[in-house]
C-alpha cells in the first residue's frame, strides 16, 4: 500500500517537473494538480470533477451578487423612513444606470452583450468559447443596476457569469466543444440554482434554454453543478435572502377554473410584457444618442416609476413574499398610496398599475444601459399579477380563492409565458415554494400561458432576431448545423470558366483537360451569362461537326442564382426547389465567382454533424 503511495506521488512530481518545464506558460500549483488528476482519469471522471469545480465557483459567484444586492435594499426599504426613502429612489436608479454606462465605456471597451442570448450565441458561433472577462464584468455592472434600484433581476448575469466560469475552465484544459458546452451549461445551472436554492430548475433551464438544438449524452456533470450550487447558497445564504415562500394552501381540485383563467391572463399578460419591452427597445434605438445620454433618459424614467411604485425599485421579492404572507399593507405603506383610505378597489388599482408599469420599468433598465435579465421581472410580475387575480375574484364574491397559490401559479404563468421557458417556471415555483403539491396548478397554468405564446411567436421574441439571422440553435436540428456554414466554405474558388465568345473547340479543349463537369459562361466583363455540364455537351462531342455549334447556343440559364453571402438556409432551399447539383455564386456587381455543388454542401454538413453531435 505504501509503495503504490509512493508511486504515485513520485508520479506526480514527475509530471509537475514536466509541466513547469515545458509549459508555455507559467500555471498555479492548483492548475498542475487538476492537470495531472486529468492525465490519470478518464474522461467521465474529469468531467465529474470539473462539474463539481465549475459549480461551487459559479454557486460562490451567485451567492456573493445576491447578498450584496439584498442588503442594499433591505437597509434602504427596512432601516430608512419613507421620506427619506423617497431620495434613494430618485437618485439611484438613476446613478445605477449612468455608472453602469460609465463602468462599461471605460472598463469594458464599450462591449455590453448581455443576457441569455449572449449565451446562446457564444454556443453556436464561437464554439462555446466565453470572453474571461464575462466572469466577473456581468457581476459588477448588475451589482450596480440592481443593487441602486434598477427594475430587473441578477439571475442572468449570474447565468452568464458561470456560463464564463465554466467555459474558461474548459478552455483552459484544453477540452474539446462538447466537452465545453457542457461546462459552460453546467456553470450556467450552477448560477441559477445558487440564485433560487434550486437545483432541478437549474438543470431545467439548461435543457430548456441552454442546450437548445445540441445533442447531449452525459447530463451528469450538469447535476453536480447543479448540486454545488445548490448546497453553495444552502449554506451560505440567509433565509431571507433566498427566494421562498413558506405560505400556501394545499391543492383543491375543486379550484381548477381558477388555475385556467388564470392560465389564459398570464399568457396575455406574458405577450403584453415582450411587445412592451421590443417596443421601448426599438425606440431607445430610434432616439440615436450618445450612451451616457442614453442611460441618463433611462435613468430619469426609472426614477419616476420607482418614485411613484416603490415595489419597481429592484427585483421586487420583497414585495411577493409580503403578498404570500398577507402583508400588502405593508408594501402600500411604502408608498404614496399610504395617503389614500386603504380600500378594497385601492389595492387593485395599486397593483394593476405595477403590473401595467413593470413591462416598462424593466426593459427601460436594461436596454437604456443597465445589466439585468428578465427572470425576476417576469416572476415578479407574474407574483402581482395572480394577487391581484385573487383580489379581484374575492371583490366580485367567489368564495375559498386560493389567495397564495395564484401567487405562486402566476409567477409560473409568467415566466413560462415570457421566456418559454415552462419546465423552468413549474420546478422552479414548486422547489420555491416546497410545493411539489402544487406540481398540477403550476403545469395548467405555466402550460397555458407556454401555448398561447407560442401561438403569437414559435420562438422567444426576445432571441427571435439572433434565430432569424442563424446566430443561434433552434430546436431545429438540421438548420443549426446548416447555420454554422458560410457560402465560401462550400464554394469551388476555382471554376472553369469560358467567355462566350470562346470557339466550341477551345471549349472541347478545356473539357479534355479540365477535371470538373461544370462550366461557367461568362462576357467580356466577366458578368455570368450562363452555364454547361458535361451532359449538355455530348451532343457537341459527337457530332460529325462540332464547328457547327456555338456556346451561345447550346448554353443554358440556371435554374437559380446564389449571391455572395447568402443565408446557407436559403442556399439549401433552392437545392430543393430545383433539384439542381450544380448552382452559380455571383457577387454583388453580378461578377461569377464560383460553382456550389449540392455533394459539397453534405460533406461539409457531415463535418458539422461530426463536431457538434458525437
Amino acid at each position: 500500500m505504501r509503495k503504490s503511495y509512493l508511486r504515485k506521488y513520485h508520479s506526480f512530481l514527475k509530471f509537475k517537473r514536466d509541466f513547469t518545464r515545458y509549459s508555455l506558460r507559467k500555471v498555479r500549483s492548483y492548475e498542475v494538480i487538476l492537470f495531472w488528476l486529468k492525465s490519470r482519469m478518464n474522461r467521465t471522471q474529469f468531467l465529474i470533477l470539473s462539474g463539481m469545480l465549475v459549480g461551487c465557483t459559479a454557486g460562490l459567484a451567485g451567492v456573493a451578487l445576491k447578498s450584496l444586492v439584498h442588503y442594499i435594499h433591505y437597509f434602504i426599504s427596512h432601516k430608512i423612513h419613507f421620506e427619506y426613502q423617497v431620495l434613494f429612489y430618485i437618485i439611484f436608479p438613476f446613478l445605477g444606470i449612468v455608472l453602469t454606462t460609465a463602468i462599461v465605456l471605460t472598463f469594458f471597451k464599450g462591449q455590453d452583450r448581455k443576457g441569455i442570448g449572449a449565451i446562446l450565441y457564444e454556443i453556436a458561433q464561437n464554439s462555446s468559447i466565453v470572453s474571461s472577462v464575462k466572469m466577473y464584468s456581468q457581476m459588477v455592472q448588475s451589482a450596480v443596476t440592481v443593487g441602486l434600484g434598477g427594475s430587473a433581476g441578477l439571475e442572468s448575469p449570474i447565468a452568464v457569469t458561470g456560463s464564463a466560469i465554466g467555459s474558461n475552465f474548459a478552455q483552459t484544459y484544453k477540452l474539446n466543444y462538447k466537452e465545453r458546452t457542457l461546462l459552460l451549461a453546467a456553470g450556467a445551472t450552477a448560477g441559477i440554482a445558487s440564485a433560487f436554492n434550486a437545483p432541478i430548475a437549474g438543470i431545467m433551464f439548461a435543457f430548456e434554454i441552454l442546450l437548445t438544438g445540441v445533442v447531449f449524452s452525459d447530463f451528469v456533470p450538469l447535476v453536480v453543478a447543479a448540486i454545488c450550487g445548490s448546497l453553495v447558497s444552502k449554506v451560505l445564504l440567509q433565509e431571507d435572502v433566498l427566494f421562498r415562500f413558506h405560505t400556501r394552501e394545499p391543492f383543491n381540485y375543486h379550484n381548477t377554473p381558477f388555475y385556467l383563467a388564470l392560465g389564459l391572463l398570464t399568457a396575455l399578460y406574458a405577450r403584453y410584457f415582450v411587445v412592451v419591452a421590443q417596443k421601448v427597445e426599438h425606440f431607445i434605438a430610434r432616439l440615436h444618442l450618445s450612451k451616457i445620454r442614453r442611460a441618463m433618459l433611462g435613468g430619469t424614467v426609472l426614477s419616476i416609476l420607482c418614485v411613484a411604485l416603490p415595489p419597481l425599485f429592484g427585483e421586487g421579492y420583497d414585495a411577493i413574499k409580503s403578498f404570500t404572507n398577507g402583508h400588502v399593507d405593508f408594501v402600500i405603506h411604502n408608498s404614496f398610496f399610504r395617503y389614500f383610505e386603504l380600500k378594497d378597489w385601492t389595492v387593485v388599482i395599486f397593483l394593476a398599475l405595477i403590473c401595467l408599469l413593470k413591462a416598462f420599468a424593466t426593459p427601460i433598465t436594461i436596454f437604456s444601459g443597465g445589466n439585468g435579465g428578465n427572470f425576476a421581472p417576469s416572476l415578479f410580475a407574474g407574483g402581482t399579477l395572480g394577487y391581484l387575480f385573487a383580489q379581484v375574484c374575492k371583490l366580485i364574491g367567489l368564495s375559498e380563492v386560493p389567495e397564495t397559490n395564484l401567487v405562486l401559479a402566476g409567477m409560473a404563468g409568467v415566466m413560462s409565458g415570457a421566456l418559454y421557458a415552462p419546465l423552468t417556471a413549474i420546478f422552479l415555483i414548486a422547489e420555491s415554494s416546497f410545493g411539489y403539491d402544487l406540481f398540477i396548478p403550476l403545469m395548467i397554468v405555466s402550460v397555458i400561458s407556454y401555448l398561447v405564446a407560442k401561438r403569437f411567436s414559435p420562438i422567444s421574441p426576445d432571441l427571435k432576431k439572433l434565430a432569424d439571422e442563424g446566430k443561434i440553435f433552434t430546436r431545429e436540428h438540421d438548420k443549426n448545423l446548416i447555420t454554422r456554414l458560410q457560402v465560401a466554405d462550400v464554394m469551388d474558388a476555382n471554376p472553369q470558366i469560358i467567355s462566350l465568345n470562346a470557339t466550341v473547340n477551345q471549349l472541347l479543349s478545356m473539357v479534355k483537360t479540365g477535371s470538373k463537369n461544370v462550366f461557367a459562361i461568362v462576357d467580356d466583363k466577366q458578368k455570368f451569362t450562363g452555364m454547361l455540364t458535361l451532359d449538355d455537351l455530348k451532343p457537341v462531342i459527337f457530332s460529325k461537326d462540332p464547328e457547327s455549334y456555338s456556346i451561345a447556343n447550346i448554353m443554358k440559364e440556371p435554374p437559380a442564382l446564389i449571391q455572395e453571402g447568402e443565408d446557407m438556409v436559403e442556399v439549401v432551399q433552392k437545392f430543393d426547389q430545383t433539384d439542381a447539383w450544380h448552382l452559380p455564386v455571383l457577387d454583388h456587381d453580378g461578377k461569377f465567382i464560383g460553382f456550389i455543388s449540392k455533394p459539397t454542401i453534405l460533406i461539409q454538413y457531415r463535418k458539422q454533424l461530426q463536431t457538434y453531435s458525437d
